[in-house]
């Protein structure tokens, strides 16, 4: 079954670049956001398929931070084909991928099986409660990690963990902390316009 998405055309030659929304929202969260930073580029904004409390997600978990992993390995193949797809139709030369707490894992999950399909990675708030194998794919990648120092939802030492681990996979990696939660705050968007520019 195709995903929902909202999709904008954009320059020829200019980056293609997908957003994922985190728990609860939806195809638009990220997708103007993007047309803002890269305004001639086009967006893919897939909605994540799986219902939580009525809450759209991209992959099921049992609990929170406790993950599906079959359902989670599922989904990672199904989100790469249909990333593939929309990059073989655009025919971009540089794709960049934004992703936000669900998002963020999903889009984590794809580039640690499928690091050819994105160049420039943005994770806001990522939770990858395993331990990924190792990824000589992922060198050279772009990576920017965005965290709260207080997360209840992604900790700390979680997050410093995944940024570790993606060192040493040889990625460029960013990261770009503050002192709260799990809110979006104005330094990440900085940090995410800086990265992009």
């Amino acid at each position: 079954m195709p995903y929902i998405a909202a999709i904008t055309n954009g320059a020829q030659g200019a980056p293609l670049v997908f957003t994922f929304h985190g728990t609860g929202g939806d195809e638009h969260q990220f997708h103007g956001f993007a047309r803002q930073l890269l305004p001639d580029a086009h967006v893919v904004s897939p909605r994540g398929d799986v219902s939580e409390n009525g809450m759209s997600r991209y992959f099921r978990r049992t609990a929170e931070g406790i993950y599906d992993m079959q359902d989670l390995a599922v989904r990672t193949e199904a989100m790469a084909r249909f990333m593939t797809s929309h990059k073989a139709r655009v025919g971009a030369d540089r794709v960049v991928a934004l992703g936000y707490s669900n998002g963020a894992n999903i889009l984590a999950s794809v580039a640690l099986t499928h690091p050819d399909i994105v160049d420039d990675l943005i994770m806001m708030y990522p939770l990858i409660p395993w331990d990924p194998t190792p990824q000589p794919g992922l060198k050279d990648h772009r990576i920017l990690i965005t965290a709260g120092q207080k997360d209840p939802i992604c900790p700390a030492p979680q997050t410093t963990k995944f940024v570790d681990y993606l060192m040493s996979q040889n990625a460029h990696v960013t990261t770009q902390w503050h002192m709260g939660g799990h809110d979006i705050g104005k330094n990440e968007l900085t940090a995410i316009a800086n990265f992009l520019g």
